[in-house]
């Protein structure tokens, strides 16, 4: 259980479910995890299964995403270029939530479609 007495860090938030949601509250950042679950993958990669996001917006997610120590970017010195992104061990320990979240969003689309 949490003790809110032994909290030490300013930078996070003080609540658990809080500190989860300020990762992965943005629509592209959870989903850029999403993706990333089932492996390493490089950006124009991730902007294709994304759909609908521009460059400026996907670079800013993984930017955050890569500070907040949930991916790693790798550059490869090759021409051309080729950048690669992969889920930490941090990230990867987020499996469960994301396994959690898929089980329930199929509760609710079922939910949904039966009323």
């Amino acid at each position: 259980m949490f003790n809110q007495d032994s909290y030490t860090d300013p930078e996070l938030p003080q609540c658990p479910v809080e500190a989860t949601l300020e990762v992965i509250s943005t629509r592209w950042g959870a989903l850029i995890v999403h993706y990333l679950l089932n492996g390493p993958l490089r950006y124009k990669e991730l902007q294709r299964s994304l759909g609908d996001i521009s460059q400026k917006v996907l670079t800013e997610n993984l930017r955050q995403l890569e500070a907040r120590g949930i991916l790693t970017r790798t550059v490869y010195e090759q021409v051309p270029p080729r950048v690669e992104y992969k889920l930490t061990e941090l990230g990867q320990s987020m499996r469960t939530l994301f396994d959690a979240l898929r089980a329930w969003g199929e509760h609710y689309q079922e939910a949904v479609a039966q009323s």
